[in-house]
């Protein structure tokens, strides 16, 4: 059985930090959350959203499953878990902004790229990368001769606008964001370079928000700073 020790030394550090150092901030917490934006993001272990982008408790409202995939709006039986998630963040927390956080190297995707060969992907997976199918789909017919690799980056930032695409489908979201009330961003995450694009709705394309990180960079940075 795997050590779990040094998780458990990580949480005696986060109480000291908490509620030994900020007492103030743990009591603000206790009565309740006031979050800004509902950030979906991918179960990726090497993405985790509230270190990535540095956020406090509290900051982020926070929705990760396989490959940061939005469903279309459905109302019936099943269990809904994502649409539930984002029902309480838009209709009861009021959040200001919905963050769709695409990233390099997802394995969801690449799984959902590996589907167009015939190749299975478990028992649930399969199912649902596929709510990105139309992006695969479209990958294939426009870079028919480009490698594995440039289809799959391509299909990451094209499945983030299906579920920007989808999160339209749900009625109290289209009509927060039509009166203004609430803004939808597609982000993409590079995580070799630590590059971040946004989708820019005017061109359409993905354009770099926060450039890719390089020791040069930096120096020169603090130089002008």
């Amino acid at each position: 059985m795997a050590d779990v020790t040094k998780f458990l030394t990580g949480i005696r550090t986060f109480q000291q930090q908490h509620f030994g150092e900020n007492p103030e901030l743990a009591t603000t917490l206790a009565e309740g959350q006031k979050p800004q934006a509902l950030l979906i993001g991918c179960c990726d272990s090497r993405v985790d959203p509230a270190l990535v982008t540095d956020s406090s408790q509290g900051d982020l409202f926070i929705l990760r499953n396989i490959a940061n995939l939005v469903p279309p709006y459905l109302k019936n039986d099943d269990y809904h878990g994502v649409s539930s998630s984002i029902e309480y963040a838009v209709c009861h927390l009021e959040v200001s902004d919905i963050i769709v956080f695409g990233h390099s190297n997802c394995g969801g995707i690449g799984a959902l790229m590996d589907s167009a060969q015939g190749e299975p992907a478990g028992e649930f997976i399969g199912n649902w990368v596929s709510i990105a199918a139309s992006a695969r789909d479209k990958v294939l017919r426009e870079m028919p001769n480009e490698s594995a690799e440039k289809q799959a980056r391509a299909c990451e930032k094209e499945s983030i606008l299906v579920s920007l695409r989808n999160l339209m489908t749900f009625p109290w979201v289209k009509e927060r964001v039509s009166k203004g009330q609430l803004s939808l961003h597609g982000w993409y995450y590079n995580m070799g370079t630590g590059q971040l694009r946004y989708y820019n709705q005017l061109t359409r394309e993905f354009e770099v928000l926060v450039k890719h990180y390089s020791p040069d960079s930096q120096e020169e940075q603090q130089k002008t700073s």
